[in-house]
Parts: structure tokens; C-alpha cells; sequence
């Protein structure tokens, strides 16, 4: 690992390409604004995330990284890093939104540490204290937030995965001894992926089938023991280490059953559901289905940091390749002498410049969010409704920035060459670790399905109380907007408004409204076109319902996705109207347009099959692109440096500056040869 203290702060020269009459960033103010809402909280984090002690040592076996992380566990304990989320009452905050923030950062000291104290406190605890009540919390969280009891989450099952409504785990009500007996019936319903239960867990939140006086009554939670002081299985409990994985390897993940292990009947945590002595159950919620949904959205927030901490993993990965690339040199392409720097070639931009717009989406995207949460969770807005938009923007948003993070950290990697492929420059340690994110929390395939279940039940309740005229006139508007697309009309009036012009052409894609009309459009054609096709699928057997909606479940993972993305570009779009200086707000407007046609560019057989933009204008969105990326190549190092990462957040070598020094004090020595006389005459020059 380089030693970054001894280092100053290298910045690359300022490339050609900037005109000194052109815009200037104001980076500090940007880097507050990126920062959101609790930007103190996560100042104070990325100070922690700096501690040598806090951070991952490269090349550690399994056993010392698991061992380090524990340890790390206890200093956050002890700096009072995880405790803002808990009640004032137990030594807590009460801050939900700040909590989440704060947690996010630790992704720049170790992806492990911030999984591992997620596990404990985000999960472990956060069960405890959104499914408990106020008895549970006064017995059980004290020891929770002090580490004393380290403890899993089981929830996760080999042969359901997602599918929580079906897990196979039993939680069956025995009246005679006022007990649960925790039993699993066979092996595909261990609980799997689970961390802290390979090795550190002392207790457990398990999931199971609350089953009493004969009747199942569904998914509850138990907070179950499940090792004693020295580590041992309890009697009836038992399990496996997951060992070694493709990442987040300071994590005991392992796998959990339990053969009719018996618990008290107040170790069921019953905000949602109760047991009474004689097995009787209540609940303050009747229908099952909606009880199950409100208990797991009490659990969102493992999305809700998902999707911050992969939006910080891209945007150290692009500081990385970014300031590597305005500094690296390679192959004279316009001196005889002068060697070009990488982010010149305008490859190197496209890869690294649309990817770095989509980051700033997903940042101020994320705050958005974020802010939701917050005041879901404060009770400061907390309906039914407010619930479940908060489960559908965490189920859109956190599959979008955690494939993202794999494809910036990927291109990252490539864009700097062998130097990326080196794990003292963490990019690929960043792209192991960032790979789980993805099918954490839930498989992001399945997630956006339940995004697009949402969008389709919105759509239906436009009509749920339309009389038969309401419904004639949507279908005749319909019609009349299918036949204008589909004959093209549109697509002729935009080649004659063109008029053989590709600035005609780029004049309306550039204008916000055009750039919000056309995303918001696909989303909403993909939801209708699928709405109508599902139309009747409702009064078919359900093995044929089932196919109907099979049939159409790509298009609804799209459509899902399509609305995930226009939810990003509204929040930039908003982001950007919040702006002040001048010169900033002329550069991240450049970079919003280059994430609204970088997604008319990646949909752009959507747009041309669906007549909603001519071929010149289609030709158009990737001229303008070139041109954008053009442009914001001189301020690329100040969108970067507005991150705010420091050498000891990064640790990565190329990053410190040497690669700087090393150009510099190449291109020295040449010239010092040349005014010596006294390099070789070229070949081909000797020939002459």
C-alpha cells in the first residue's frame, strides 16, 4: 500500500481543451451538495472510514479478515458510530435518515465492515426494533448495540430465496409449556447466506410459519439463541460456515436449521402479531397478505443503503480511473514528441464520462430517498401509502445503482489498463465485493417485477371507477396516438422541423421538457401496452393467468427499469434547479444531458420501432453525445474531486499522483536528451 502521507496531493495539468472564458465548477459547493441532506453525519463518517484501523488490510487470510472485522465492529461501538438509529431512550438518536448515511460511508473503509456492522444493527437489531415491541427493545437491544450479543438475520432460504411468503421454517405454538418450538422440516428450508451465523452469532432473528391452535397465520419474527459463550451450538441448532466467497470475505456468512428448538412465547416479536397463553392469536392488521408486507417493510432500509453505498463504490472507482486518466500518457497521436493523455481520446471519455453522469444521478436520486425514508421511519410521514411508495422507489432504485456499480467498477478497472488489475489500487477488491449487492435485499430482477406490479395497479385505478365514456374516450385518445406514431407522421414532422439539420436536431433533445416528455412516455406506453395485453388475465384459471403474465415479464422488468431511470433523471433534474453558481450550474446541466439521451441512446430502438424520434433525430442523440462529452472533458478532474475523497479514503496508488511524477519525469528526461543532442537518430529518419 503506497504511503499516502508522504505524497502531496497531485492534481494533472489543465487539459488544452479548456478555454479560459469557460464555465468554471465551484467544487466545494457541488461536493456539499452531493454530500445531501446529512452532510455533516457523512463528513464525520468519511473521517472514520480514514482511520488506518477502521480500514481493510489487502491480502489478509479469511480468518484475519473475519478477525479484523469484528474487531472494527467493536471500535464503531466505542466511537458511538451505531447507535443514531436506536431509541433516545436506550442511548440512541432516534435518526433514521442520518444513520443510514453515516452507514454508507464505511464502504470506503472495507465493503466488509460496512456489511458486517449492516448485518448487526441494520438487520439483527433493526428486527428487533421495527418488528419488537417496547418489552423486547428494554431486554434485548442493550446487548445488540453494545456487541455483546452479535447475532444473524434468518430470513433467507436455500429453496425459497426471495420468495419470503414461502419459506418452509415452522414456529409451531405449544399451549402446555407457553413455548415455540423453531423447527426446520427438511434441508432446502436451512436459512442460508446469513452473516454472523458462520461463526461470531449468539442469537438469531429467525423467520418462520407462526402456526398455533392448528392454523398457520404466516411469516413471523422469533429472536432465537443460537450459541453459548464459547461459541457452541445450542442443543436442537445447527449449521455450516458459507467459507470462502466472491467477495466480503471479513464476513462469517454461514447457514442455519433447527430441530424442534424450543423458545418462550414472548421471544415472538409482536408489533404485528401476538400469541395469547392459550394460542390464540390477534393482530392489529386483519389481512394476512398486508400484514406480511408491512412487516417487511420495516425491514427496507438494507435497500435503502444498498443503493447509497454502490453509488459511493462507482463514484471512487471513476475518481480512480478518472485522475489516472488525466494523467497516464500514451502514443503520439497529434505531436512528434508529446505523448497524449488517456482522458484526450475520446474513447476513454465516452467509457468513463456517461457512466460518471449516471453517478450524479443516483446521488441526488439517492437523497431523494433517502429523505423518504426518513420520514417514513420518524413518523413524520408514515401512511399506508407513504409505505409503500418508499418499498417501490427502494425496489426501482436499488437495482439500478448496484448493476451500475458493476459496470462503472469493470470499465473502471479496463480503463486503467494493468495498473487497474492491481489490488493496491482497489478497484477490483471494490468490484468483488460490490458483486453480492446485487441479489442482497432481494434479486434485482425480482424487485423491479414488483416495481412494475405497482405501476400496473396504478394504472388500473384510473379506471377503477370510470364510467363506460371515461374508458371510450382513453381508448379512442389511445388509438388516435398509436395511428399518429405508427405511420410515422411524427417521425416526418420532426425530419421537415429538422430540415436536414443535426443542431435542428439536437435543439429539442436537449431541452429539458423534450428529454422528460420522452422518458416519461416510454414508461408509460410499456405499462399500458402490458395493461392491455394482461387486461382479461384475471378471469382466466390461474395456471393460465400465470402464463399470460409470464409471457409479458420481460417487458415488465424493462418498463420498471424505465421508470427507475426517469426517477433518477427528476431527481437531477430538481438537483440541478437548486444550483447557484453560474459556472457549476452550465457544467451539471451538460452532465444531465448527457444521462437523459445517454438513456435515449440505450433505448433508441425503443424510440425509433415506437415513432417517437425520426432517424436523423435518433442519429442526432449520439452526435450530441460526442459533443457533450467533449465538453465536459476539462472539467471531468473537478467532478470527480467534488466526491470529496481524499488519498486515504481511495488508497489507491495511480491515484496519489505518481503516475503524474512518473510522466513528468519521463517527458523531463526526453527533453533534456533532446536539447543535449544526444538521443538516436529514429530510423526512419536515417534513411532520409
Amino acid at each position: 500500500m503506497v504511503d499516502t502521507a508522504a505524497r502531496t496531493e497531485a492534481k494533472p495539468a489543465t487539459p488544452a481543451a479548456r478555454s479560459a472564458g469557460g464555465p468554471k465548477v465551484d467544487v466545494a459547493a457541488l461536493g456539499r451538495q452531493l454530500l445531501g441532506t446529512w452532510a455533516d453525519i457523512r463528513l464525520a463518517s468519511r473521517e472514520r472510514a480514514a482511520m488506518p484501523e477502521l480500514q481493510r488490510i489487502e491480502g489478509q487470510t479469511m480468518a484475519e479478515h473475519r478477525e479484523r472485522v469484528l474487531g472494527q465492529l467493536k471500535l464503531l461501538v466505542e466511537q458511538g458510530a451505531v447507535h443514531r438509529a436506536f431509541p433516545k431512550a436506550l442511548g440512541g438518536e432516534d435518526d433514521h435518515g442520518g444513520n443510514i448515511a453515516a452507514f454508507e460511508e464505511l464502504v470506503i473503509a472495507d465493503p466488509s465492515l460496512q456489511i458486517k456492522s449492516g448485518v448487526q444493527w441494520g438487520l439483527f437489531g433493526a428486527a428487533v426494533l421495527h418488528l419488537g415491541t417496547k418489552p423486547h427493545h428494554e431486554k434485548f437491544l442493550p446487548a445488540i448495540m453494545s456487541l455483546e450479543v452479535p447475532g444473524a438475520f434468518a430470513m433467507t432460504e436455500i429453496g425459497h430465496g426471495s420468495d419470503v411468503a414461502a419459506i418452509a421454517t415452522t414456529a409451531t405454538y405449544d399451549p402446555e409449556t407457553e413455548e415455540f418450538v423453531i423447527h426446520t422440516p427438511f434441508r432446502a428450508a436451512w436459512k442460508e447466506y446469513l452473516g454472523n451465523a458462520g461463526l461470531h452469532g449468539k442469537h438469531a432473528t429467525v423467520f418462520a410459519q407462526l402456526i398455533t391452535n392448528g392454523v398457520n397465520h404466516g411469516v413471523h419474527c422469533f429472536y432465537v439463541p443460537i450459541r453459548d459463550d464459547e461459541g457452541n451450538f445450542l442443543p436442537g441448532v445447527g449449521g455450516e460456515d458459507d467459507g470462502l466467497k466472491g467477495g466480503l470475505n471479513g464476513i462469517d456468512n454461514g447457514r442455519l436449521h433447527f430441530t424442534n428448538v424450543r423458545i418462550p412465547r414472548e421471544n415472538l416479536l409482536n408489533r404485528y402479531g401476538d400469541v395469547a397463553a392459550d394460542g390464540s392469536y390477534s393482530s392489529p392488521i386483519q389481512s394476512p397478505g398486508r400484514r406480511f408486507f408491512t412487516m417487511l417493510g420495516t425491514l427496507v432500509q438494507g435497500r435503502v443503503s444498498l443503493d447509497g453505498a454502490a453509488t459511493v463504490a462507482s463514484a471512487m472507482g471513476l475518481t480512480i480511473a478518472i485522475t489516472y486518466g488525466n494523467q497516464r500518457r500514451q502514443f503520439t497521436a497529434s505531436s512528434d514528441t508529446e505523448e497524449e493523455v488517456l482522458l484526450d481520446y475520446q474513447r476513454h471519455q465516452r467509457r468513463l464520462l456517461p457512466r460518471l453522469a449516471t453517478t450524479y444521478a443516483q446521488y441526488f436520486a439517492h437523497d431523494e430517498f433517502l429523505v423518504k425514508f426518513d420520514a417514513v421511519f420518524s413518523g413524520a410521514a408514515d401512511s399506508d401509502d407513504d409505505r409503500q411508495d418508499l418499498e417501490t422507489i427502494a425496489a426501482a432504485l436499488k437495482p439500478l445503482s448496484t448493476w451500475h456499480a458493476l459496470d462503472t467498477l469493470q470499465e473502471a478497472r479496463e480503463a486503467c489498463g494493468g495498473a487497474g488489475f492491481i489490488a493496491e489500487n482497489r478497484i477490483t477488491g471494490l468490484r468483488h465485493d460490490l458483486d453480492i449487492y446485487v441479489t442482497f435485499e432481494g434479486d434485482n430482477n425480482v424487485l423491479l417485477q414488483l416495481v412494475a406490479k405497482r405501476l400496473l395497479t396504478d394504472f388500473s385505478k384510473q379506471f377503477k371507477n370510470a364510467d363506460a365514456g371515461a374508458m371510450a374516450r382513453y381508448v379512442v385518445s389511445q388509438t388516435a396516438e398509436r395511428a399518429y406514431h405508427g405511420t410515422g407522421l411524427r417521425r416526418l414532422g420532426q425530419t421537415i422541423a429538422d430540415f436536414g439539420s443535426t443542431a435542428r436536431s439536437v435543439s429539442e433533445l436537449r431541452d429539458e421538457a423534450s428529454q422528460r416528455e420522452l422518458l416519461t412516455d416510454r414508461v408509460e406506453t410499456m405499462i399500458a401496452e402490458i395493461a392491455g395485453r394482461l387486461r382479461d388475465a384475471r378471469k382466466l384459471p390461474k395456471a393460465d393467468a400465470a402464463a399470460a403474465f409470464n409471457r409479458n415479464q420481460n417487458e415488465l422488468i424493462e418498463a420498471a427499469r424505465a421508470h427507475g431511470e426517469l426517477l433518477q433523471w427528476e431527481a437531477f433534474t430538481r438537483a440541478l434547479a437548486r444550483v447557484e453558481d453560474e459556472g457549476t450550474k452550465q457544467v451539471l446541466t451538460w452532465v444531465r444531458d448527457l444521462f437523459g439521451l445517454g438513456l435515449l441512446e440505450k433505448h433508441l430502438a425503443w424510440y425509433l420501432m415506437h415513432g417517437r424520434l425520426s432517424p436523423q433525430r435518433g442519429q442526432a442523440v449520439g452526435a450530441y453525445i460526442d459533443r457533450l462529452v467533449e465538453r465536459l472533458r476539462p472539467h471531468a478532474q473537478d467532478l470527480v474531486d467534488a466526491f470529496g475523497f481524499r488519498p486515504e479514503h481511495l488508497r489507491a496508488t495511480i491515484a496519489t499522483g505518481i503516475e503524474q511524477e512518473r510522466q513528468d519525469e519521463a517527458r523531463a528526461w526526453f527533453e533534456e536528451q533532446r536539447r543535449a543532442g544526444t538521443l538516436p537518430v529514429p530510423e526512419k529518419s536515417a534513411k532520409k
